[in-house]
């Protein structure tokens, strides 16, 4: 058995080297599809392959991504986007899971890397890549997803390869350029389900919706689409809604709707089990100044053995306990916590500012 590694791209001639240059110690086929480049895109990946294909773009990254799919000569394929590269697979054990999985599809861990006042975040999530051509195939304009030929739900298993991704780590310029790209194929593809009654697949949309408009920092819009997808009745365990949850919180207090946000209590039964939820009820509470709840909430997040966002159960939690320390006057607490935060950088020049304020060493 062996596996197509699918890839699109238009104009990517700063990041598909990357993509290629991480799946050649693999034996995989590699097909890349160009959707209407102007730059060294496709001189760059037939460096690498000679299955490189023309796509006429038609604003339907579904289409684009199946016409990939036809173009593999396995019976199995794996998509990737060409701003993602392969930083840690076990080749043969992932082969070893399609083989016990033909039915089912493969879910690989996607790290968005991202920057953001100097500071590199990583935020990793599992998302849906790997499959049989002959019984899936994607849906969607945009924030396309993998459907089954049959229709209805389908088994996935997890696979032992972690991609990064860069996709999104772009100047603000750029960022909202591409943010507002997808807002209005979006609004096109909600048209579509509204008209058609697609009751099921809205609230999904909704949420693609306010992840733009957050990413373009239309902070107040991102809230009207993610109130208007949670008011649809949705299991809560879902990943998209976990995550529709916790980047509502932050529109809200980016939007200076610090009051609102308090709603969140109402879901903390359901939501709140997790470092990335507590670290956010922590930054809630923090800006409704009831800091003794956010001190509470802040040491469940750090208290936590995984996260999704980096650092959000370790220095970047202790980080937020050392400011309200701080702003309290309780200045040896709040150096304790800043400490603890090591190599963090804002950690490190707070406790250096606290010395020279208070003409003491503390290291």
């Amino acid at each position: 058995m062996n596996i197509s590694v699918c890839i699109i791209a238009k104009n990517e001639e700063k990041n598909i080297r990357r993509c290629l240059e991480s799946l050649k110690p693999y034996p995989f086929e590699m097909i890349v599809v160009d959707t209407g480049s102007w730059d060294r895109t496709k001189e760059i990946a037939f460096q690498y392959t000679r299955h490189v294909y023309d796509f006429v773009w038609c604003d339907d990254f579904a289409a684009a991504k199946n016409f990939a799919v036809s173009k593999a000569s396995h019976s199995h394929v794996m998509i990737l986007d060409s701003d993602e590269y392969i930083k840690v697979l076990d080749f043969e054990k992932l082969l070893d899971a399609a083989a016990k999985h033909p039915d089912g599809v493969g879910r690989i861990q996607r790290v968005n890397i991202l920057t953001r006042k100097n500071e590199i975040q990583e935020k990793k999530e599992w998302i849906n890549r790997i499959f049989a051509k002959d019984k899936y195939h994607y849906e969607g304009r945009i924030h396309e997803q993998v459907e089954a030929f049959s229709g209805g739900n389908y088994e996935t298993y997890p696979v032992p390869l972690i991609i990064g991704h860069t996709g999104y780590d772009l100047p603000m310029d750029l960022k909202r350029e591409k943010a507002f790209r997808n807002i209005h194929l979006l609004k096109e593809e909600l048209k579509f389900l509204e008209e058609a009654k697609n009751e099921e697949k809205i609230p999904y949309i909704l949420y693609q919706l306010g992840k733009g408009y957050y990413m373009a920092e239309e902070y107040a819009c991102a809230c009207e689409y993610f109130a208007r997808g949670l008011s649809y009745d949705l299991n809560p365990k879902l990943e998209y809604v976990i995550d529709m949850v916790e980047t509502y919180g932050y529109a809200l207090l980016n939007s200076n709707q610090k009051d609102a946000a308090l709603f969140f209590e109402n879901i903390y039964q359901e939501f709140g089990n997790t470092a990335d939820f507590q670290f956010l009820m922590g930054l809630i509470y923090m800006n409704n100044a009831r800091f003794s709840e956010a001190v509470q909430e802040f040491q469940k997040a750090a208290g936590q053995k995984d996260a999704k966002t980096t650092g959000i159960n370790s220095y970047a939690a202790y980080y937020n306990i050392g400011v309200i320390c701080e702003c309290l006057g309780d200045t040896d607490e709040a150096a304790k916590y800043y400490k603890m935060c090591r190599e963090y950088r804002p950690a490190k020049e707070r406790l250096q500012g606290l010395d020279m304020k208070e003409g003491v060493d503390r290291k």
